[in-house]
């Protein structure tokens, strides 16, 4: 009986359930906004970070990601890349062979790092054709030319056509120097990144550094960070630990992880904020609700109707609101989300090139991850239980006949 009178007291005053209603709807709202759009910009970061250049998930031989050096190569197995390429969640095997050389024209030498790529694997993984500047053209995998970024080139002052001196340490310390012309140029938004990479195909690298049939590292082509981690698991059965190093996105740029963690930490302040500007707001729906109805429920005291029962019915009351307030805004904040993750906000001005100079997009995405929309919906609905707490205390303290006279 006390749930049907509550249910049906939802309706009797419609703009005062519209109101309450409302105020709950645009917590879970702004909640779920808040947090939606500050897990879709790392998510995105991160995206942007790894589709550069580093990829998810590598494979090395032991000991190769302390030392960096060629000695640590090993040779690409069909056998090894059957294993990874049968992975759940890898897409495919993208080889690289990587090390430092300096590179010269003219009267001019800077160190460059020189990565031996399959360009056709290498542009599915990281979109390599796209950063071309134009007037150059992409490499082909028996090309005996080379790809350099354009900060580089800057510093060499070299342009397409032109011809680089390339010298090195090779596999086993055999010497290593040829020259290759310059195929195109290519950009990157990352200063770091853009001041140093030279791009040969594989075979021609492996020819300069005399690591015939060597690579230093497999990069595993997986969608995302949500996949990598299942890629993971499934490559703990699959691969020889003793021989091969697996290293994710996270162990190679612990400096984003660290980052996430600050933001998070700050977020969580912001967070804190916002829940008490909603606790304010609902509150404060919920004490006009109280006060309106204050000789209402002098009367239903004054014929008999017990404190609790009727206590009881209030609270039902707005927990009955808050559940349809915390459903319509999951809803329609899911829908927004949804909206904003497929057409993200899009930064212009300096923070655009804020962005820019840290290689990420200048976009502002939505995480639609469902646990957000969840957690933010749940948070506003307790606290909503809990606030409706005070008209029960307004009733066990009331008096029927100063109610009445009110």
């Amino acid at each position: 009986m006390v749930f049907k009178i509550a249910w049906r007291n939802i309706g009797r005053n419609k703009r005062r359930t519209a109101i309450t209603a409302a105020s709950i709807f645009f917590a879970v709202l702004f909640s779920v906004a808040s947090e939606s759009l500050n897990r879709g910009v790392f998510d995105g970061m991160i995206d942007s970070t790894v589709s550069f250049y580093v990829g998810y998930i590598q494979v090395l031989k032991k000991g190769y990601w302390e030392d960096r050096t060629l000695e640590e190569s090993f040779e690409m197995d069909e056998k090894l890349t059957s294993v990874l390429n049968n992975v759940d969640g890898v897409d495919d095997v993208v080889p690289r062979l990587e090390s430092f050389a300096l590179a010269s024209f003219g009267k001019i030498t800077k160190s460059a790092l020189v990565i031996g790529i399959d360009p056709q694997k290498e542009d599915a993984l990281t979109g390599l054709a796209g950063r071309l500047i134009k007037g150059g053209t992409y490499l082909q995998k028996d090309d005996k030319e080379v790809m350099i970024t354009s900060g580089l080139a800057e510093k060499l002052n070299i342009s397409v056509n032109d011809t680089i001196i390339l010298i090195s340490q090779g596999y086993h310390g055999v010497n290593a120097a040829n020259r290759y012309r310059v195929k195109g140029l290519i950009s990157f938004g990352s200063p770091e990144l853009n001041s140093k990479l030279i791009y040969l195909p594989l075979s021609a690298a492996q020819d300069f550094y005399g690591a015939e049939n060597l690579i230093t590292s497999l990069v595993l082509d997986v969608k995302d960070k949500n996949t990598s981690d299942l890629a993971l698991q499934s490559l703990e059965k699959s691969i020889d630990y003793q021989t091969y190093d697996i290293i994710d996105w996270k162990d190679m740029m612990p400096e984003i992880i660290k980052m996430k963690e600050i933001k998070e930490s700050s977020n969580k302040i912001v967070m804190f904020v916002l829940y008490l500007i909603i606790a304010f707001g609902v509150f404060g729906v919920i004490l006009m609700m109280t006060k309106e109805r204050k000789f209402e429920f002098g009367v239903l005291l004054s014929i008999g109707m017990s404190r609790v029962k009727l206590a009881f019915t209030i609270w039902l009351e707005t927990v009955f609101l808050g559940f349809v307030g915390a459903i319509f805004g999951l809803v329609i904040s899911y829908g927004l989300m949804y909206y904003l993750s497929v057409n993200p906000i899009v930064v212009t001005g300096d923070m655009a090139e804020t962005y820019a100079k840290f290689g990420i997009e200048p976009l502002l995405p939505a995480s639609v991850d469902l646990d957000i929309f969840i957690t933010q919906a749940l948070n506003v609905f307790v606290l909503t239980t809990l606030l409706a707490i005070y008209p029960c205390l307004a009733i066990w303290k009331m008096k029927a006949v100063d109610a009445m006279r009110a």
